[in-house]
């Protein structure tokens, strides 16, 4: 298991880990689900709706790993740094930095 000193060190393997076009837009896609299924919990009041988000979340990213990416998710052997890579890469596509 690769060991990474921080997360400035781990983003450029992430980033390899999401080569794929089509994976990154169902990540990206995941990511809007779950933003919108929070809303809706703290809206409709039910923590339920965060059990969706979950679902939601890692339901598209796993997709994109194992049918386009054809590798495993880095949230495997990195969760905490893998959970942070999502949000830092749904930044950076929202900004332009990486192509939808």
């Amino acid at each position: 298991m690769s060991r990474f000193a921080s997360f400035r060190e781990f983003y450029p393997f992430y980033l390899d880990e999401h080569s794929n076009r089509t994976s990154r837009r169902l990540h990206f896609i995941g990511s809007c689900g779950v933003l919108a299924l929070l809303v809706l919990a703290i809206v409709e009041r039910n923590a339920w709706w965060l059990l969706a988000a979950l679902f939601c979340g890692y339901g598209f990213a796993w997709v994109g790993h194992f049918f386009f990416e054809k590798n495993r998710p880095a949230t495997f052997k990195h969760p905490f740094y893998s959970f942070a890579g999502d949000w830092v890469m749904f930044k950076d596509i929202l900004t332009g930095k990486i192509r939808f």
